[in-house]
């Protein structure tokens, strides 16, 4: 999308979407007849049945403002990010094929949480006596919770990327980032860094932090459901207790590269590109510098470690092992891996190797202090003055199964843990795993929705986290079966993938209703992807209905930056070189079609195929 494009949608805004379809002819239609086959059937069913669920969990729990009704606090444990948390994943179902409601339903939730938490004040904890948002973005708060409570927004793009308050929020919050919002000078853009683990719209935290900072004002938790099981409000201050350092960069500040390209995946422009790429070579450049293991710490002279030379340092760096004072154990809590979806943004953005390649070397570098334990080979996780410790069973292979995904390399498969079912299914080698998938799904939104049903808590008993665990958008089955996506927001992904928040979409295929002008799958149609490679994707796509043609758009990639350069079907191949292809499905007709690519070749974008055309 060019600049008088993203201008042009700035001004029109939503009413693009409402304009009738393009008159264009189908690319090719699907006429063999083809029963419908049960997977079909039971995906159709579990987007009805989601969207249903995501409307009843809404009217359960939000007010007809989209506030989530809760007890109203600033923290880590049950702060803003874990109120708009509850509509995690709502993007992505519509985004699939999901009811019309369910775009309305996650827009209100979104808007309504920006107003409840603007107004929303603290009485002891500085950073939120003056609303607990401002310009609609946190005052101040770490990147693994800035990132979380950016799970919906990050993709609303998906559906609405013409959005005008859509498309100035991801300028206004990019801008707080890469170095133009000079009232929030959180970069530095001499040094690279970003200034602080904590920052956000009144820039970065350059103290150190205290408990209250990060638990919030006083509390009695007494009745409330506390995720780290504490019992008095000094608990949860102890559990704070040594969360203290937190001025300077830390690769966890590295996820605010979601926010910049979705800024680039609107407008095109050269410098959000640029400070990503900036950003992420600097950070590489660390990484050879520290012995191919990127630094959890980096100060704000820009030296890996600072005059110590402690590169571990910082909260949820490789050395941050605090007291837990509920057991009064220490627990390992390095989140130096939620870092890859920067280095999946990079390479989503650019095709370069090179943002894969760091990861494989730390990979290495971990491994290579791999020890003997109990006659079992360990390998470690954390690092402190006393040297590597954390040790684990098996080789470290933390987000192996990322790094493959998007590299499509047999030495990365071979180094990934590839028990996954859906991976297997994929090796040919778990042929029940769509049926079985899709009937789990379904009986976990049926296990949610009981539990909604039987839940007695009211809005002066519930924190803003009580609820994440019954939210009904279960969305990872259909995003690796429809798409041939990965889906890192859930650590169900792989055994040694961190959950992760505010995500964007990776995906080999997504799918639009060139008819309705909507992105998700058209009423009725089912796909599955059933083979993935660097080269080549093998879809099913068919119609269930036994009267109605349907027409579906397919788009190579989440975001267009792959290119087909060929598809067959009942052994007749067509010649392409287009990242969209528009079919016709006949009633009651399907086919398995190969597609052959060249993948992360174009610039990714937001803007839905009819505008690209």
């Amino acid at each position: 999308m060019n600049r008088r494009h993203f201008l042009l949608c700035a001004t029109a805004g939503a009413a693009l979407s409402s304009v009738p379809a393009l008159a264009r002819a189908a690319d090719a239609t699907l006429s063999t007849p083809m029963s419908p086959p049960e997977w079909a059937l039971l995906q159709r069913e579990v987007l009805r049945v989601e969207s249903e669920a995501v409307e009843t969990f809404y009217n359960r729990y939000f007010d007809e403002r989209g506030y989530f009704q809760c007890f109203e606090r600033w923290g880590a444990n049950d702060g803003p990010d874990d109120a708009i948390e509850n509509g995690n994943d709502w993007p992505h179902l519509h985004a699939l094929g999901g009811s019309e409601r369910v775009l309305d339903l996650y827009t209100r939730v979104w808007e309504g949480h920006l107003k409840q938490y603007t107004a929303a004040r603290t009485v002891e904890t500085p950073v939120g006596r003056d609303g607990m948002y401002y310009r609609e973005f946190p005052v101040m708060n770490d990147w693994q919770h800035l990132s979380e409570g950016l799970s919906v927004f990050n993709l609303m793009g998906l559906s609405n990327p013409y959005d005008p308050r859509f498309q100035a929020r991801v300028r206004r919050f990019s801008g707080f980032y890469t170095g133009e919002d000079p009232t929030a000078p959180n970069y530095d853009r001499k040094r690279k860094i970003i200034r602080s683990m904590i920052t956000g719209s009144k820039g970065p935290m350059l103290r150190k932090a205290t408990p209250l900072d990060w638990a919030g004002d006083p509390f009695d938790p007494t009745g409330f459901f506390m995720e780290h099981g504490e019992s008095t409000y000094q608990e949860t201050l102890d559990h704070y207790a040594e969360y203290t350092d937190v001025v300077g960069d830390s690769p966890l500040n590295l996820q605010a590269t979601s926010l910049v390209m979705n800024a680039y995946m609107l407008s095109g422009e050269r410098k959000y590109r640029d400070w990503i790429t900036n950003y992420l070579d600097a950070w590489i450049d660390r990484a050879k510098k520290n012995g191919h293991v990127l630094p959890s710490y980096v100060d704000l002279k820009g030296r890996i470690g600072g005059p110590r030379k402690a590169w571990w340092g910082n909260v949820y760096g490789w050395g941050f092992s605090p007291v837990d004072p509920v057991t009064g154990k220490r627990e390992d809590r390095n989140r130096v891996p939620r870092a890859i979806v920067a280095f999946l943004n990079a390479y989503l953005l650019t095709g370069d190797d090179k943002y894969l390649q760091v990861w494989r070397d730390q990979t290495d570098a971990i491994n290579a202090q791999s020890r003997t334990i109990d006659g079992v080979l360990c390998a470690p996780t954390m690092y402190g003055p006393d040297g590597w410790y954390g040790f684990k069973s098996g080789l470290y292979r933390t987000n192996g199964l990322d790094i493959w995904y998007m590299s499509m390399r047999d030495d990365d498969y071979a180094r990934a843990d590839t028990d996954h079912p859906w991976v297997q299914y994929l090796a040919g080698k778990n042929p029940t795993y769509p049926v079985t998938a899709l009937r789990a799904t379904l009986e976990g939104v049926r296990q949610k929705m009981d539990a909604v049903s039987k839940d007695t808590t009211t809005k002066d008993t519930r924190l803003a986290d009580a609820l994440l665990k019954f939210n009904p958008a279960v969305v990872t089955a259909l995003l690796h079966l429809m798409c041939g996506a990965i889906h890192i927001a859930r650590p169900t992904w792989s055994k040694t993938s961190p959950s992760q928040g505010g995500a964007l979409l990776y995906a080999r295929l997504r799918y639009f209703d060139p008819v309705r002008r909507r992105a998700g799958t058209p009423e009725d149609v089912a796909a599955l992807v059933s083979a993935l490679s660097d080269t080549a994707t093998t879809l099913t796509l068919v119609n269930t209905h036994p009267f109605r043609t349907r027409r579906v758009t397919i788009q190579a990639g989440g975001y267009g930056e792959h290119q087909f350069t060929g598809m067959t079907v009942a052994q007749k191949t067509t010649a392409l070189n287009t990242n969209q292809v528009t079919l016709d499905l006949a009633p009651g007709c399907g086919a398995e079609i190969g597609f052959t690519h060249k993948r992360h070749v174009n610039a990714p974008t937001l803007s839905h195929p009819w505008d690209r055309v």
